[in-house]
């Protein structure tokens, strides 16, 4: 297994709220990819491998609950994407290319690469799903079965806009402008916009996020940029993921549909009842539009944050479909 322990010290989670996992970090495609993997890799080789993709504004500790209860059944993999967490946070391109999905998908691939890892399964949440839906299109032999958590795909959900939507997901629009306006904006109070973030669409506050881990995100958001006057970094590097899904990403999903390139593996799509997918979309036609496995899948009593405020039946909805 070629990974190496972290180089420097961070100040993270307490070590037993992740036991039986590693955090390592990999260097790939140029980037430093952090995640923690099951501690007990090599001797759990009979086990199928999950991997689990968070979303914004978040990181991989949003599945704290959800590991925990899979450990026995999986060869857990649970990474910080491109530009969060522990990842490396590097300046966007000028066409924000190197925040694509597509390239955060390599980061992913390229971590299983050196786990030794051939087919998986994959779930992603928010922005994790849309980089789990680009690797599924892009590596069709590497994902044994799918799914997504509260979206529809992003080009259906961008010719959809109008107010309604605008409003709603006005952060869509906001964290596209032009470095450094948003970055500047949110650096004024980046905790009162993190905890705003994580109490709306639909998850009625943050009572369901558990300390450690809103004292995780508040750390991973606010790390400290290089040199006094730079931006910081991970608000520079959420904006980047958000200008490339407006911009790159569309290109590359349009030239996927073009050439007819759907998802092959089954899909489980899984929404929240009081969340804006469930409200302004029809995610399960959607989905199965750009699939050519089985899809199913179900609205939740839940806002976004499924995994978090729903964790016994995300644990569950996963045990039965990742077979």
């Amino acid at each position: 297994m070629s990974t190496q322990d972290l180089s420097a010290p961070v100040s993270d989670v307490p070590s037993v709220w992740f036991d039986g996992f590693e955090k390592r970090q990999f260097n790939v495609n140029g980037v430093v990819v952090c995640a923690r993997i099951s501690a007990n890799w090599l001797s759990q080789l009979d086990k199928p491998v999950l991997v689990l993709l968070h979303g914004f504004p978040q990181t991989h500790v949003m599945w704290h609950r959800v590991a925990q209860a899979l450990k026995n059944d999986y060869r857990l993999v649970l990474p910080d994407l491109r530009g969060y967490g522990d990842s490396s946070h590097v300046p966007g391109l000028p066409d924000h290319s190197n925040y694509s999905k597509r390239a955060m998908a390599q980061d992913v691939l390229g971590l299983l690469d050196q786990l030794n890892v051939d087919d998986f399964f994959l779930c992603g949440h928010d922005r994790g799903g849309r980089v789990a839906h680009r690797l599924a299109v892009d590596s069709p032999a590497r994902v044994l079965r799918l799914c997504v958590l509260d979206i529809a795909p992003t080009l259906d959900m961008y010719k959809r806009t109008d107010m309604d939507f605008a409003r709603a997901y006005y952060h869509w629009f906001h964290l596209i402008q032009p470095s450094p306006l948003p970055e500047k904006m949110i650096g004024g109070n980046v905790l009162h916009y993190l905890h705003a973030k994580l109490g709306g669409w639909g998850s009625a506050g943050t009572s369901f996020i558990e300390p450690e881990a809103m004292a995780e995100y508040e750390r991973s958001l606010t790390l400290p940029p290089e040199q006094p006057g730079d931006l910081m970094p991970a608000v520079h590097t959420a904006c980047e993921d958000y200008r490339a899904s407006a911009g790159i990403d569309l290109v590359h999903d349009q030239e996927s549909r073009d050439l007819g390139q759907k998802i092959k593996c089954d899909l489980l799509v899984l929404w929240g009842e009081r969340g804006v997918v469930n409200k302004m979309f029809k995610p399960l036609e959607l989905w199965q539009a750009q699939c050519e496995g089985q899809v199913s899948g179900q609205v939740l009593p839940s806002g976004h944050f499924i995994p978090e405020e729903l964790p016994d039946v995300t644990i569950e909805a996963l045990k039965t479909f990742m077979l």
